[in-house]
């Protein structure tokens, strides 16, 4: 296969936005001996990857220009490497593309075999392809960072999910639900009934008082906080937290940095925790199988051939998305 030519989106340095993004044949990859080679039928964007083009991520990715973006992928086993044992030509499946060599935005992309999980024939590959970045880090929020029982054992919980009708926080409210928890979410006014059908106690329009200041609407504390807005300083979130209150950043700042090192310093028993993804195959396998028995779906917003990826990365820019923007081939 790596003999032949594919379509890939490309950028060939930083900026540019949506028009930064170069149309172009390139090799089709050849998987190494723990890689599997995937014909896409979608992708995903999340803010990650063109955070990485606007210089964000710098000096650690991209590694080289030109970069090829997007890491969440789904299609069909095409080429397994020598010690690949996991999965056979002709199968389904998910991957996290790694984020240093990149390669998502494509017909075909390598996936490592720890970083691969089987998708059954009958889900569509839309339902799949937004689990590997934004699925995963709602999961190692809630049950690693958190420590939630998805099986609905375990103390009961309060918790935060902010910008919960985004890509993390719409999975963030449904994974939460399967555990002990009460959900505590906010999304903008139009969002309100999805929030709430995806299982949250409570929703406040973020636009409002009682939204911008966090302030449950039942008065309760949170015993832990999922955010996935960006911004609000400590000092929003300190009143509404419980003794030992934990909020959970998944895009953490250098002003977050900061909180979270004088929390550790000071012995706060309120905590700042920034996170970062460590993607698993098991993990990733979980979230399939949970959309396999209907206990997980995803919110698509909108759907773009990869013939219009500029389109979707504008207007995952736009930062207004409900759920997760698809590319399909």
């Amino acid at each position: 296969m790596s003999k032949k030519l594919m379509h890939a989106l490309q950028y060939n340095g930083y900026g540019g936005g949506p028009s930064g993004l170069k149309h172009v044949e390139v090799l089709i990859p050849s998987p190494s001996k723990d890689e599997v080679l995937i014909k896409l039928e979608a992708a995903s964007v999340n803010p990650f990857d063109w955070k990485v083009q606007k210089r964000l991520a710098w000096p650690l990715l991209p590694r080289k220009f030109p970069h090829i973006p997007c890491t969440d992928v789904t299609g069909e086993v095409i080429e397994v490497g020598g010690d690949v044992k996991k999965f056979k030509v002709g199968e389904k499946v998910v991957g996290f593309v790694s984020p240093f060599s990149g390669g998502g935005l494509a017909e075909f992309a390598v996936v490592k075999e720890s970083r691969t999980a089987s998708r059954p024939a009958e889900i569509p590959a839309s339902q799949c392809a937004g689990l590997p970045v934004a699925g995963l880090t709602a999961l190692q929020a809630l049950t690693e960072a958190i420590g939630i029982k998805l099986d609905g054992s375990g103390e009961r919980k309060n918790i935060l999910i902010t910008a919960a009708s985004g890509g993390v926080g719409h999975y963030a409210v449904q994974l939460a639900k399967l555990g002990n928890t009460h959900v505590t979410a906010t999304c903008g006014a139009r969002n309100i009934e999805l929030v709430k059908s995806l299982g949250a106690d409570e929703v406040l329009d973020y636009k409002t008082p009682d939204g911008a200041a966090l302030k449950s609407p039942s008065g309760k504390k949170y015993d832990a906080v999922v955010h996935c807005a960006e911004g609000f300083p400590w000092s929003t979130f300190d009143p509404n937290l419980s003794a030992k209150g934990k909020v959970i950043d998944i895009t953490p700042s250098s002003s977050s940095m900061l909180t979270f090192t004088l929390k550790k310093l000071t012995f706060s028993k309120k905590q700042l925790v920034p996170l970062l993804l460590i993607p698993k195959g098991k993990n990733l396998q979980f979230l399939v199988d949970l959309v396999k028995e209907g206990k997980l779906k995803t919110v698509v917003d909108s759907k773009f051939p990869l013939s219009k990826a500029e389109d979707g990365w504008a207007r995952s820019i736009d930062g207004h998305a409900t759920g997760k923007i698809i590319f399909e081939n």
